[in-house]
């Protein structure tokens, strides 16, 4: 067994950010290469949010912001690689298959140095140039300890019921609350 990074979607906002946002579970490398032809200076909207913050996905070719370190087999390491591969070839023009291998061989590499963590870890990329030169960035986003928490019971908003009297058109949203805490 080996580890790789596969797509990890927490919510809809890849598919609002992303021009093709990768399926969740799909393996993935850091992808720097697909801007390789590209002035970074130059790129806006979608494809500049896939420069600055995205992961390839191996099987869409879409993008991910965040991927999870996972346990992959043999084969599904051989399937990634051959994915790759074709889609170096087909779509950046690898003069043939043995060069598109290689390229993808390095770029899964790569992904797998970057996995050296526990499964389930969470990673992030941040993507920017400095001096002229693309330079990535990697955070590691970790489970917290002991139970898991309830996303309703986070303290960052609370629903307030208003019965028998109009709701204020400016509600202070610090009185509310330290009435309910």
């Amino acid at each position: 067994m080996t580890r790789l990074p596969r797509t990890l979607r927490l919510d809809a906002s890849d598919g609002v950010v992303f021009e093709r946002a990768a399926a969740p579970g799909e393996w993935a490398v850091p992808g720097g290469f697909a801007f390789w032809d590209e002035d970074p200076a130059a790129l806006t909207g979608k494809r500049r949010q896939a420069f600055r913050a995205g992961f390839l996905g191996l099987e869409s070719f879409g993008w991910s912001s965040l991927v999870e370190v996972a346990e992959a087999t043999p084969d599904q390491r051989e399937a990634a690689l051959a994915a790759l591969a074709r889609h170096i070839q087909a779509a950046y023009g690898a003069p043939d298959a043995a060069a598109a291998r290689a390229a993808a061989a390095e770029e899964l590499g790569f992904a797998e140095s970057l996995c050296e963590h526990p499964p389930g870890t969470v990673l992030a990329l941040s993507r920017s140039i400095e001096a002229g030169a693309v330079r990535e960035r990697f955070r590691t986003l970790h489970r917290r300890a002991g139970p898991p928490r309830d996303a309703g019971a986070l303290p960052v908003f609370s629903i307030v019921e208003v019965t028998g009297e109009e709701a204020p058109s400016h509600p202070d949203l610090a009185a509310l609350a330290r009435e309910h805490p």
